[in-house]
């Protein structure tokens, strides 16, 4: 039985966006990168995505280098294509090219051996809608720790 590969997440991504909507895409892959995605050796913290001739494409994730390749690897921060049906670029272009927009992977995970990336759209959130989002998460924490509480009294 072997280990699962990890997800490889972009946690503050739903902390600077506000996420309009997903889609699954496959991503095109060297043999290096996956073993090291496989590893857990991937960030897209500061990854985004672009359509350029038709084709949608991934800038900046980093893929750390597979130990056993030596100097057959990768080059860590290559732009990386990304597998998805014509109409769906089309849907997802009319929608990214709005004002404000942007393209970014949420996720970064294998399904049945391939490499998917979980693309969102989304919009940039300003600082008071950032500090509006804490003050409310703070407010829930408080009110389940008060909850958890009176539980426990009984």
């Amino acid at each position: 039985m072997t280990a699962k590969a990890p997800r490889i997440r972009n946690k503050k991504a739903r902390f600077n966006y506000f996420v309009d909507e997903t889609i699954e895409a496959g991503l095109v892959l060297e043999g290096s990168e996956v073993k090291a995605l496989r590893e857990g050796k991937g960030n897209i913290d500061e990854a985004f995505a672009r359509v350029r001739d038709g084709e949608v494409w991934l800038y900046n994730m980093h893929i750390g280098p597979y130990t056993q390749a030596h100097q057959f690897g990768h080059d860590v921060r290559r732009a990386r294509k990304l597998l998805l049906k014509k109409r769906e670029i089309v849907r997802f272009l009319g929608k990214a090219v709005e004002k404000g927009m942007t393209l970014i992977p949420l996720t970064v995970y294998f399904k049945r051996g391939w490499a998917k990336v979980e693309l969102a759209v989304a919009r940039g959130k300003r600082e008071f809608d950032k500090r509006e989002t804490l003050k409310r998460r703070e407010s829930e924490r408080d009110i389940a720790r008060e909850l958890a509480r009176r539980h426990r009294r009984r």
